[in-house]
């Protein structure tokens, strides 16, 4: 029987529970504390936000995984041209936002702008719900990422938000390159870059 430590392979199936156990791990992160400033609605924003992003692009084009109350989107280095969102999912994610679409447009065009040249895998998303937080879900999601990642040889990227979590992923062979000041007044960004480690105890 899995435990709820266990990832295991998400399916379209899952988006409620996944958005909810995501919308719950970002409710005080800065940066969508910025795109969705109200704290009374910015729960059920963000449930709608990670559904779109997950049952329109990362169940189709990326590695999705998920325990009792986290989850994770990576996209490997071969679906990285696939995984952008089109133009349905663009106004969908546009009309969550409302006024302040334009601030995540820029602030993703800002991200983007000095993407690595080299292939690598790209961690799009990981949290874990406040409740189960400490329990070992988020490592348990990080250390099966990883490990797929170290068998392909791939480097791995990701970008935090939240400076409280940057020593989460040092252990784990994370190290951070660049701080970017996200447009408008936003929150900083760092991007973190970790090289393979193909046969390291994770």
């Amino acid at each position: 029987m899995q435990t709820t430590n266990t990832p295991r392979t998400a399916a379209a199936a899952d988006a409620a529970p996944i958005s909810r156990s995501l919308a719950r791990a970002f409710h005080d992160d800065p940066m969508m504390r910025w795109f969705f400033p109200d704290d009374a609605s910015r729960e059920e924003s963000l449930v709608r936000y990670f559904t779109t992003l997950f049952t329109r692009q990362y169940v189709h084009n990326g590695v999705c995984e998920l325990t009792g109350s986290a989850a994770a989107f990576w996209v490997p280095a071969e679906a990285r041209d696939k995984a952008v969102p089109d133009a349905d999912t663009v106004r969908e994610l546009q009309d969550i936002l409302g006024e302040r679409a334009g601030l995540f447009g820029e602030a993703v065009e800002a991200a983007a702008a000095h993407p690595p040249r080299e292939p690598h895998w790209y961690l799009a998303v990981i949290g874990a719900d406040p409740a189960a937080q400490g329990q070992g879900q988020g490592a348990a999601l990080l250390r099966s990422g990883l490990a797929k990642a170290d068998a392909a040889g791939m480097p791995v990227r990701l970008e935090s938000s939240k400076a409280a979590n940057l020593p989460f992923y040092e252990p784990f062979g994370f190290t951070v390159g660049e701080e970017l000041r996200l447009p408008g007044g936003g929150p900083a960004l760092w991007s973190m870059w970790r090289e393979p480690r193909p046969g390291a105890d994770i």
